[in-house]
């Protein structure tokens, strides 16, 4: 083979990882000699500014979208770098699609599958180059950085959209829906045997037709074919307490996760997490034998994925509850065979506390709890539509970049609509990936006439893009626009009083609103101490009267219409 058509990673010692630079430059030279095979163009910039690229592999050279959306072919789709620090899925996806191009038989083996890949995601976190930052990872000698050029973490970033590049990911998803997705890692955690584990798309969550065909058949099968291949995989390593020993939970991966977000479109999804204490070069091949694996699992069953997708995305349509959060069954796990070393505790040489380590020359093998249930725990009414009014553009956006069909009101009008009153919501003391992420919060329903204007959005769900939109918009969703603060406005009062003449006011509403008496009536008795509180008995009574409760505060901006 040409010496050109070697990979930086090939061509090195199998402890380097390519640059940004030069991965681009090589998919470029790539396309340029094999038109016919590759398609490989720039879809977008980062936050910084860099171009990000995309590529396209068709056995039979057709790579318009339209036209292979048309011929319902399956689309397969490698998403690398996301985090630069865990970059062997960025060298075997070059290696991969380089043996397409000079293979006939490797890409005649696609048949009709379309190969869709993101060659290095996170392109400005790719740039900040060091050799420091991966503090337990055996390997490359340099790598990119976790976060991006705004210190963000694209994979907690798919919903929220802070960055650009997430926006672009948005949108280039939903234009190729695909069918397959597997997003490359590197993990963190325990110390066990295995090169490979692996977290797919929860089954439970992603429910309908997929969820039993990726427990009972797509999963079976991939672990005995990377069984073949000299590479045994095992679920992700997600202790339940501090080691292996006591049982491992599935990855219950919410929206704000690649696969995560992938369930929200009906894609089964996985985050292949290579082990950080294996060399780079062992991550490198299990990395590449999970891609072949997956992608071969696709290429016998597109078809099969392809219409169980059309009837889940059918039984959202018409389904008359949805669930929008699902929690860990912890009384009933199944069991897994596992191969673990002995978790060994001594005291700390740097501390009063007792440390964990592994022992690698007492290796085990037994059946180990495996939590893999997680039934949904929140179910709602499925709405004839929800109504989003044009002020809250950042949600309106956000449903746009996913393919989301709305329409727009054409003159003013009154609806009797369901709506949500936030009674309360506890959100993170500190910062979390940008935000004041909501973890808690307790709704009221409620039904009402509500003022509606031209332009407003009706979102149907009689639509493919249905899953995306209720699992948004509402807020009980575990990622939803509500939890990420996209609507925090609306728990701010605006008008306030002056406690020395709403003292006495106070009292004449308390005689003048019964409803009012008798919740602080209640409140008092609860809360006795609070009653040398001047600000806390007025700020109650300020709060809960009819005479000056402002409509807006705390009632949920997006509306359902239930018939």
């Amino acid at each position: 083979m040409d010496h050109t058509l070697f990979t930086p990673y090939e061509q090195g010692n199998h402890n380097q990882t390519t640059s940004w630079a030069e991965c681009i430059a090589w998919y470029e030279m790539l396309a340029q000699r094999f038109p016919g095979v590759l398609d490989f163009a720039q879809i977008g910039v980062s936050d910084m500014g860099v171009p990000i690229h995309a590529g396209v592999v068709s056995a039979d050279g057709v790579f318009d979208r339209a036209a292979i959306k048309a011929a319902e072919r399956p689309v397969f789709f490698n998403n690398n770098g996301i985090h630069p620090g865990e970059p062997e899925g960025v060298d075997a996806c070059m290696a991969l699609v380089r043996d397409f191009c000079v293979d006939p038989a490797r890409l005649a083996a696609l048949g009709r599958t379309v190969f869709m890949f993101i060659p290095l995601y996170n392109v400005d976190g790719s740039l900040n180059r060091n050799d420091s930052s991966r503090v337990n990872q055996d390997g490359p000698e340099s790598f990119g950085f976790r976060g991006n050029s705004r210190h963000l973490d694209l994979n907690r970033d798919f919903v929220k959209c802070d960055t650009l590049t997430a926006r672009v990911f948005n949108q280039h998803f939903t234009s190729w829906d695909p069918d397959v997705m597997v997003d490359t890692h590197t993990s963190n955690g325990a110390d066990y045997s295995y090169t490979m584990t692996l977290i797919h798309t929860q089954a439970d969550k992603l429910g309908g037709s997929l969820g039993p065909f990726l427990r009972e058949t797509m999963l079976p099968a991939l672990f005995a074919g990377m069984d073949e291949r000299g590479w045994p995989t095992c679920p992700y390593v997600n202790p339940v307490q501090d080691s292996p020993d006591h049982g491992i939970a599935e990855f219950l991966e919410t929206p704000r996760f690649s696969t995560g977000y992938a369930a929200l479109h009906h894609t089964i999804g996985f985050m292949p997490e290579t082990h950080m204490l294996k060399s780079f070069a062992a991550r490198y091949d299990a990395m590449r034998a999970l891609v072949e694996t997956v992608l071969e699992f696709t290429v016998r069953h597109g078809a099969t994925i392809a219409a169980l997708r059309r009837v889940d995305r059918a039984s959202v349509s018409s389904a008359r509850s949805l669930p929008v959060h699902w929690s860990m069954d912890a009384a009933t796990p199944s069991r897994f065979r596992f191969k673990g070393y002995a978790a060994v505790y001594r005291p700390s040489i740097l501390g009063h506390y007792t440390r964990l380590s592994y022992d690698r020359s007492a290796p085990w093998e037994r059946d180990i709890d495996y939590y893999d249930s997680f039934p949904a725990d929140v179910d709602v009414p499925a709405p004839k539509a929800y109504i989003v009014p044009q002020q809250w553009r950042e949600a309106i956006e956000r449903l746009q970049w996913n393919g989301v069909v709305m329409e727009r009101l054409a003159a003013d009008e009154t609806r009797v609509l369901d709506y949500y009153h936030v009674d309360a919501v506890t959100s993170r003391a500190g910062p979390y990936e940008g935000h004041m992420f909501h973890d808690e919060l307790t709704l009221e329903r409620h039904s009402g006439a509500l003022p509606l204007r031209a332009g407003d959005y009706v979102v149907r769900l009689d639509q493919p893009q249905a899953r995306y939109a209720v699992e948004m918009l509402e807020p009980q969703g575990h990622d939803s626009f509500f939890r990420w603060g996209l609507f925090n406005s609306v728990l701010e009062k605006k008008e306030a009083y002056s406690d020395y003449v709403f003292e006495d006011h106070a009292a004449e509403l308390l005689r003048d609103e019964p409803a009012l008496r008798a919740k602080f009536d209640d409140w008092k008795a609860a809360n006795p101490a609070m009653l040398a509180d001047q600000g806390a008995v007025l700020d109650f009574i300020f709060a809960h009267c009819e005479r000056y409760r402002e409509s807006e505060w705390r009632r949920y901006p997006v509306f359902m219409l239930m018939a």
